[in-house]
C-alpha cells in the first residue's frame, strides 16, 4: 500500500472514531511529531537557508501575503 492509500485509510478510520479521549491522544501525538520534525529541520538549517526564509517572509509582508492573528483566530473559530 502506497503512502497516499495509507493516509486515506487512516483518515477513514479516524473519521469513524467516537472516543474523544482517543482523538485527543491522536492530536497530541500529531503535534509532538510535527514539533520534532520542525526542530530537526530548524536545527539542520544553514545560515543561508535561514536568511532566505527571512527574506521571503519580509517580501510576503511587503506584498500583503500574510494573515493577521485576528483573521486566523476568526478562521479557526469558524471551524467549530
Amino acid at each position: 500500500m502506497d503512502i497516499q492509500a495509507r493516509k486515506i485509510h487512516f483518515v477513514q478510520e479516524f473519521l469513524r472514531l467516537r472516543n474523544e479521549g482517543l482523538i485527543d491522544k491522536f492530536e497530541k501525538l500529531l503535534r509532538l511529531e510535527k514539533m520534532k520534525i520542525y526542530e530537526l529541520e530548524l536545527s539542520s538549517m544553514t545560515i543561508e537557508q535561514l536568511n532566505t526564509i527571512i527574506d521571503n517572509a519580509e517580501e510576503d509582508s511587503k506584498n500583503g501575503r500574510m494573515t493577521s492573528a485576528s483573521q486566523l483566530r476568526n478562521e479557526i473559530n469558524s471551524w467549530t
